[in-house]
Parts: C-alpha cells; sequence; structure tokens
C-alpha cells in the first residue's frame, strides 16, 4: 500500500531557503560589528561653551561695554572693559573670553578713565585699576598673576591725594602699591584742612602688609616720576599712626 506524501511546491522551498541564508547573513553581521570592549566610547555630558567677551557684544552694567584700555603683562593681554560713563567695569586677563574680574571701586562710585589701567610684571604680575572717587581722590584695585592664575586683592585702596601706582620699591622682582594721601589725621580726612595739609607716599606690598612711608612734601607732583611714582626702599621710614 502506497502513502502519499504532499509534495512541497519548488517555489516555496526556494523562499525558505533564500529566508534561512539572508538571517544567517544578518546574524554574522551583527556580530561582526558589535563593538569590542576596547572600542567603548564613554559619552561625556558637554559643559556650555563660554560666551566671548567683547566691547561690542558684551553688558557693563545697562549698556554695552567698551574697550576702556589695554595692556600686555608677560604675554597676557589685560583689558579694562566699562560702560559709557565708566561707572560700570571689569576686566578680562587672557584671550577670550578668559578670566574676568567685576570691579569693587565702581561700586563706590570710582569713574573709571582710559589711564585707569596700569600693569607690571615680574615673579608676580599685578594690574592696579584707579578710578576717581566723586568727592575727591582716587579709588584703586589691585589684580595679581603668578603662575598664571589672577586674583582679586579684595581690598580697594583709597587715596586721597589722587595718586595711586605701582613699582617694585623694593626691588624683589614684585611691584609695590604706593598711595598717596595727605598727612592729618584719619579723622580730618576730606576736610578743607586735611586738602590743604601736606602729602607722604604710603608704599604696601602686593599681600596688603606696610612696606613704609616717605616723608612729607608739598604736593604729589614733587615725586619723581609722577603721577606714576618711583621710589627707592632707602626713602622710606616706618608710617606714623
Amino acid at each position: 500500500m502506497r502513502t502519499w506524501r504532499k509534495r512541497i511546491p519548488r517555489s516555496a522551498l526556494f523562499t525558505a531557503v533564500l529566508a534561512t541564508v539572508v538571517t544567517a547573513a544578518a546574524l554574522v553581521a551583527v556580530f561582526a560589528l558589535r563593538p569590542k570592549p576596547d572600542d567603548t566610547v564613554t559619552m561625556a555630558p558637554r559643559e556650555p561653551p563660554a560666551a566671548p567677551v567683547n566691547g561690542s557684544s558684551a553688558t557693563c552694567g545697562n549698556g554695552p561695554c567698551r574697550q576702556l584700555a589695554a595692556m600686555t603683562v608677560g604675554g597676557t593681554p589685560v583689558i579694562l572693559l566699562a560702560d559709557a560713563a565708566g561707572g560700570w567695569g571689569r576686566v578680562q586677563i587672557g584671550q577670550e573670553p578668559g578670566t574676568e574680574f567685576e570691579l569693587a571701586i565702581t561700586g563706590m562710585g570710582a569713574k573709571l578713565t582710559p589711564t585707569s589701567l596700569r600693569c607690571i610684571d615680574g615673579s608676580t604680575a599685578a594690574c592696579l585699576i584707579r578710578g576717581d572717587a566723586a568727592g575727591g581722590g582716587a579709588y584703586g584695585e589691585l589684580l595679581t598673576g603668578s603662575g598664571g592664575v589672577w586674583r582679586d586683592f579684595g581690598r580697594p585702596y583709597f587715596a586721597d591725594a589722587g595718586s595711586l601706582s605701582l613699582y617694585d620699591v623694593s626691588q624683589d622682582g614684585r611691584p609695590d602699591v604706593i598711595v598717596v594721601r595727605h598727612e592729618c589725621p584719619q579723622a580730618m580726612s576730606g576736610t578743607p584742612r586735611c586738602q590743604a595739609a601736606p602729602v607722604l607716599a604710603e608704599v604696601y606690598e602686593l599681600d596688603g602688609a606696610v612696606m613704609g612711608c616717605t616723608s612729607t612734601v608739598t604736593a604729589p607732583s614733587n615725586f619723581r616720576g609722577w603721577p606714576d611714582i618711583e621710589l627707592r626702599k632707602s626713602q622710606l621710614r616706618k608710617c606714623e599712626s
């Protein structure tokens, strides 16, 4: 007795074989393209790029910034930016975006001008930003740089005789801060009597330590190099309180 088997059409058989071959090829390709352990890519979160600051696009106070002054210290550019009135400012150090410092002295009423920026290179570089005070005198803000890192000294200087400058008085390769003030009691500062008193130069090291004072002269212009005064340590004596 014969047993009849249903024949599978050749077209169906060919389709099944072809599907098997395609599936096998796909599996081989997936396996071959699978990353090896050494090929693992670690995705780190991206930080937003720092916005460049320049005189045309940055904001100083309630208006656009303008470049008021610029210097180069040891190959590093230093730019003083201010609003149109010079009543708000900041300093940019290094190529854009660089390191920025908002100036505290403008919050105290100091007005910035194109001659406000003074810098001196050395084993510790320093920049002094000066601004005229509304009631007379001048404020100064000190920035120091060492090893490529810049810092704000954090304590503004005030010269009631209106003269602030940088000079290496001790000749140790580091600039010092020279403040010219009237020789009068602190309680008299700003009074007409004090403004008529003789003046002296008080010298500070970059860390704020008092190096000494000069003898009195009749006017700041009597000091050598005025308004950027140049002194020698031998000219200094102990400051009287």
